[in-house]
């Protein structure tokens, strides 16, 4: 069914009632008449589902702006500006807002220039090799990425392979790449987002018409002129607001910031908030202030985001009975596209991941050599999978990322389905779930701390608190994932449920459900995923026996034993990337079957 049949569909109600009085669907606006005289039934599981979203989401923001307005110096002068006052006067708050947008900028144009260029290559052409785009993309999605930057620090340091090469080729003293650089931080920035915008970038120009780039190579332009004026002029919104999104999360980023920026002095938004919080003792105060302007710096960008995403339907080429997506032929360029994939493939995944497991087999951090090779052992290996505290760790990391990914699923595929059936004062379940996204996780760790610390329960250091903050963080990721779901089932087949006598439960329980699995299932595993390599708040939050596998890689490589991290992050990885081979079938089969239902 063509999309424009699903939206169509379910504008009006059926007259008939079942017997037991409640509403065969969920009402549209001309239909809220006539289920008037009992709305506290729709009304009820709306209110309740609007004051759990309230209770998790809303607290962390105020308990945000009241302990920026707190003087600690003198707390009980009452509301105050100083922390701001303060923060302004400091020419460094300047410094740091200079170096993250310019390194949130640098780093978005890498990642879309590659990731986009390879997903155009992959969805659109007959290029050869493009399973390798797809084996990047997954084992990258289940690899966390403290372990990139470990390992393009060890390519890229001062000793490393590049820089040893560089020097033996010139002569001179000065290293090709200086990794503890922004130019190196972007690099390595720019590389982790890659595969996210290949895998969002493949499905907007999956769907592209192809008889608009035929007509342009009938009328005689070339592949790269067919590329420029045609191709990418189509995908302009979805690439405009796909990079809005890109620039936010490297504005927020937190590994790349704090374990290359601040050992090579570049100060970063990011990195002054876990400075002020980690100091002795912590500023609470500035870094609450600190995370204040975040947040109003986020929420300026996500407007603009709205306003590109509102404008996406000027550009829309698929338009029912002609869409035909069919490849782009190269032609004699077929190897160029190859080459575009291999090059993804190399740089992406196996360059990292082969320093990753040398250093893993290596007894110690050494370059790479021939010597180097009778040395390697397997005893980082057996410590990574005999220690007690991986184990616990581990444990510790899929059991409250399985729950906080169970938690947001099962809250959004509710709001997602009041939100779209339009049940009476729905839409603030969509704001409200949607609200998490302007904290970045760095701030939303420094409120859950003001958070645990105001609560008897001995929330502080314990994982409820950051499985708390997960389901917080990843609420809209939930609601990107249920809403797109419940829009392709039609409203006919909760209709004929209702009309059979079955209560509104029993419709989202048997006709729902069932037919929204494939993209709870997937957004389950996106959420999973995301969960288990967040550090930003688990760094923040974790305590002595809550710690994630990120925060121990995080300790474990601050203190030196880059050995074990990268054997950990290898077994981590291994296990991580089938989940993410799981969700990106899923994902893709879900999106083959659009507008099936």
């Amino acid at each position: 069914m063509a999309k424009g049949s699903i939206m169509n569909a379910g504008q009006a109600l059926p007259t008939n009632m079942p017997k037991n009085g409640v509403p065969a669907a969920s009402p549209s606006r001309r239909g809220a008449t006539s289920w008037r005289g009992r709305g506290w039934v729709l009304k009820a599981p709306v209110a309740l589902l609007g004051l759990l979203l309230a209770i998790l989401v809303v607290p962390p923001l105020i308990m945000l702006v009241q302990t920026s307005l707190t003087d600690y110096a003198n707390p009980d002068a009452g509301l105050s500006f100083i922390n701001y006052r303060q923060l302004i006067a400091d020419p460094l708050l300047y410094i740091s807002i200079a170096n993250s947008v310019i390194f949130a900028a640098c780093a978005t144009v890498l990642s879309l220039v590659l990731g986009a260029t390879v997903a155009w290559v992959v969805e659109r052409t007959n290029a050869p090799f493009k399973p390798l785009a797809y084996v990047t993309t997954v084992v990258s999605l289940g690899t966390p990425a403290i372990l990139y930057v470990s390992a393009w620090t060890f390519l890229l340091g001062k000793a490393g392979p590049v820089n040893a090469l560089w020097r033996s080729i010139t002569g001179g003293f000065q290293p090709l790449v200086n990794i503890y650089s922004i130019p190196g931080m972007v690099l390595v920035e720019g590389l982790l987002w890659v595969p996210l915008v290949f895998l969002l970038c493949g499905a907007t120009f999956k769907r592209q018409n192809a008889d608009l780039e035929e007509a342009a190579r009938m009328a005689g332009a070339s592949v790269f002129d067919t590329v420029r004026r045609v191709s990418m002029p189509l995908a302009k919104p979805a690439l405009l607001g796909l990079a809005i999104f890109i620039f936010i999360r490297n504005l927020e980023a937190f590994d790349v910031p704090v374990l290359l920026g601040t050992p090579g002095g570049v100060k970063l938004l990011t990195s002054d908030v876990y400075l002020a919080m980690t100091q002795v003792p912590p500023d609470l105060g500035h870094s609450s202030a600190f995370a204040v302007l975040m947040v109003l710096f986020v929420s300026i960008l996500l407007v603009f985001y709205g306003r590109v995403s509102r404008s996406a339907d000027r550009y829309a080429s698929v338009t029912g009975k002609g869409f035909r997506p069919r490849p782009f032929n190269l032609g004699r360029y077929r190897w160029l596209g190859g080459l575009v994939i291999w090059f993804n493939f190399l740089l992406v995944l196996i360059i990292p991941m082969t320093a990753i497991l040398w250093n893993s087999l290596t007894p110690f951090i050494r370059p790479f050599s021939m010597a180097g090779l009778k040395t390697m052992t397997l005893k980082h290996y057996l410590v990574a999978l005999t220690d007690s505290y991986y184990l616990h760790m581990a444990w510790n990391t899929v059991l409250i990322s399985g729950i906080a990914a169970t938690a947001v699923i099962a809250i959004t595929a509710l709001a997602a389905w009041f939100s779209v059936r339009r049940w009476p004062g729905a839409s603030l379940l969509d704001q409200l779930a949607s609200l998490p996204i302007v904290l970045p996780g760095i701030v939303l760790g420094v409120a859950m701390i003001q958070i645990a610390l105001r609560t008897p329960f001995g929330l502080y250091g314990s994982l409820s608190l950051i499985g708390i903050a997960f389901v917080v963080r990843y609420m809209p990721y939930g609601m990107r994932y249920a809403q797109p779901g419940v829009m392709q089932i039609h409203r006919e087949l909760e209709e004929a449920a209702g009309i059979s006598g079955a209560t509104q439960p029993a419709i989202f329980r048997r006709v729902v459900l069932p037919l929204l699995s494939p993209a709870l299932i997937a957004g389950w595993l996106f959420i999973f995923l995301l969960a288990a390599k967040e550090l930003s708040i688990a760094v923040l939050l974790a305590g002595a026996n809550s710690k994630t596998i990120a925060v121990a890689m995080f300790d474990q490589w601050t203190n030196g034993q880059a050995g074990e991290v990268a054997a950990l992050g290898i077994i981590w990885t291994v296990i991580m990337s089938c989940l993410a081979a799981l969700m990106t079938r899923l994902t893709r089969k879900d999106n083959n079957s659009e507008g099936a239902l």
